[in-house]
């Protein structure tokens, strides 16, 4: 049985490597261009020059003050189209959601616990310095929260209401790390919605990271992740985790992601994908993390997610070698 610092460590580890193994095909919804482009997404890839179906273009974000700008060099290629939301990242790196995660998890390390104040200054620090992350999009609930700042409401109210899955990447591997130093499953649960309601407020968004706490609890004790989530598919008592995951976990993911349930980041698809994901290669991590890059969408958040999960479950050596070393850390 794996040790509850290895699941903790398995938790962030696989996080970290379902968005970096995902980020070159980050919201590649062709997934015939994806194929042809990428052909395998099984190791590191730098991201492309272009992409096809890039809606920077459409995208925008106005204040320019230095407190509020937080688009920095990056900001011409907005409104621009083809162009790579990650276009400056290399092999094995991370996203800006992963970037925050670690940012966390590295200060959850050196103070010995989370504390949500100190975590929101940091935040707020860190995306005034975009140059530190070098990542070119930023999702919405980042510009939310700014605008919301730039307008005078307090910090700790600039949280938007959100529904996209890039809100969950922290939820297992915070919760995890917590435990691991010894704090309660109470305590650390209110951590972790302390930490996602910084920038993600919501029904919606508290009872998906309810039903991702559900499962934490499960997977620490030791419960095999497909056990645990076919109970609960049996009993339809978690929401997202309802519907027939079970059944469809029988079939590839063509026939599953993007037919039945949408690649795209909102909530109300992208948490059943990835619980699709985890029940159908529970027992090979591998697969799942390239068969998510695969299958496109909002491939970095749900692999964050299911990394996760995985992770949880049968800690850091499930993933293999070459992704555990070539993971490229935070600067």
């Amino acid at each position: 049985m794996n040790s509850e610092t290895d699941r903790g460590g398995g938790a962030e580890t696989g996080a970290l490597i379902g968005d970096a193994l995902a980020m070159p095909a980050h919201w590649y919804y062709d997934t015939a261009a994806l194929r042809e482009t990428f052909r395998r997404l099984d190791t590191y890839r730098d991201p492309p020059q272009d992409h096809p179906t890039s809606i920077l273009w459409r995208s925008s974000y106005e204040p320019r003050e230095p407190q509020f700008d937080i688009l920095g060099a990056e900001r011409p290629f907005w409104g621009q189209r083809n162009v790579h939301y990650h276009r400056l990242l290399r092999a094995g790196e991370n996203t800006l959601n992963l970037q925050l995660l670690t940012l966390a998890l590295a200060d959850v390390r050196t103070r010995g616990g989370y504390d949500v104040q100190r975590y929101r200054s940091a935040y707020i620090e860190f995306l005034r310095h975009p140059e530190g992350h070098r990542d070119t999009y930023l999702e919405e609930c980042h510009r939310g929260f700014f605008v919301n700042l730039r307008r005078g409401v307090p910090p700790e109210r600039c949280a938007v209401q959100e529904k996209h899955i890039g809100g969950m990447v922290a939820v297992l591997p915070l919760w995890a790390l917590l435990r691991t130093l010894g704090e309660s499953d109470s305590a650390a649960r209110l951590a972790v919605h302390q930490h996602v309601g910084v920038t993600h407020a919501g029904e919606m968004v508290r009872t998906a990271v309810d039903t991702l706490l559900v499962l934490a609890a499960e997977l620490w004790e030791g419960v095999p992740l497909k056990e645990a989530l076919t109970a609960h598919l049996r009993r339809q008592d978690l929401p997202y985790l309802q519907g027939p995951i079970e059944r469809l976990a029988t079939k590839n993911v063509p026939e599953v992601i993007g037919p039945t349930f949408s690649p795209a980041c909102y909530l109300q698809d992208a948490m059943p994908a990835t619980f699709y994901l985890a029940l159908r290669y529970h027992d090979d991590p591998e697969t799942a993390l390239v068969e998510n890059a695969m299958a496109g969408g909002d491939n970095c958040h749900r692999g964050a997610v299911l990394g996760a999960l995985l992770g949880l479950a049968g800690g850091r050596q499930a993933f293999p070698q070459r992704w555990l070393t070539g993971l490229i850390p935070q600067r």
